[in-house]
């Protein structure tokens, strides 16, 4: 059993939902982020979804956008989102991981390492648990979904309100860890979800696996959170969270604490959801 699966199976037994905060790596700077990582799970996250820092995030708005510069400009890359992940499993062996970006930053890296099996090993050795690559289809499935499954890395697909009935055993087919449905067609942080036709996605879903879903896009604070969890296995919450690191930084705020505080709103939130 993965990190992934075994948290999930805890939460299940808990009877509540869980809280998914995703984070970009490198963001402000490679040291205040590993503040940022190594706080998350006391202040209530439960998966931790760190972002590969990229320059064309297509499927991203403004706030992720701002974030991958961020790290970027700073010296972010994926040799050292893995440092920072290896740093981060010092302390902490329970909390799952998992990476969150686009293909060719793997590419890149696996280029250089050994192709798609060296980086599998280089994530996995540092304490990675799962990866979200989302430019790559299930048609894809032989670049790094399968490879991954080898590896013993789970592969998180994403599922969006236009992914049919006819299409989702193909969007499950490889799928381990959980399945993280996007709630709102568009870019991360563009609407508000709602809880309504999430529900009713979550149950369709549902009759077809019985993996965990995740639920993200669109979730800013802890009302919204609270409405997600109790209808889905967990809430997923990114560009809320690295718009506190640009607002800390314009009010000269430590990004750390700052964004932290809203991650103990949001996990006792989601905690209090099904009570």
């Amino acid at each position: 059993m993965s990190r992934i699966e075994k948290r999930f199976a805890d939460l299940k037994a808990e009877g509540r939902a869980g809280l998914v905060t995703f984070i970009t790596a490198g963001d402000p700077d490679h040291e205040t982020c590993a503040r940022i990582l190594s706080g998350l799970p006391a202040a209530g996250a439960d998966v931790i979804e760190l972002g590969v820092p990229f320059t064309d995030p297509m499927a991203d708005g403004p706030s992720i956008q701002a974030a991958n510069l961020r790290a970027l400009g700073n010296g972010a890359s994926l040799r050292r989102t893995l440092d920072l992940v290896r740093d981060f499993r010092k302390s902490d062996n329970a909390t799952p991981i998992v990476l969150m970006g686009y293909f060719n930053p793997i590419s890149a890296y696996a280029s250089a390492s050994g192709g798609v099996d060296g980086f599998l090993a280089d994530a996995k050795t540092a304490g990675v648990d799962g990866l979200i690559v989302v430019d790559l289809p299930p048609e894809e499935d032989d670049e790094l979904c399968l490879p991954a499954i080898k590896a013993g890395v789970n592969f998180i697909r994403l599922a969006t309100p236009t992914t049919d009935d006819a299409r989702l055993p193909a969007v499950l087919a490889n799928t381990s860890g959980f399945l993280y449905y996007v709630s709102i067609a568009g870019i991360t942080g563009a609407a508000a979800p709602d809880s309504n036709a999430v529900a009713a996605a979550v149950a369709r879903i549902k009759r077809h696996t019985d993996l965990p879903v995740g639920v993200g896009f669109g979730i800013r604070d802890g009302k919204r959170a609270a409405e997600i969890a109790r209808v889905a296995d967990a809430a997923v919450v990114g560009s809320a969270l690295v718009e506190r690191v640009a607002e800390a930084q314009a009010k000269g705020l430590d990004p750390a604490a700052h964004l932290l505080a809203l991650v103990r709103e949001l996990g006792d939130a989601v905690r209090a959801a099904r009570r």
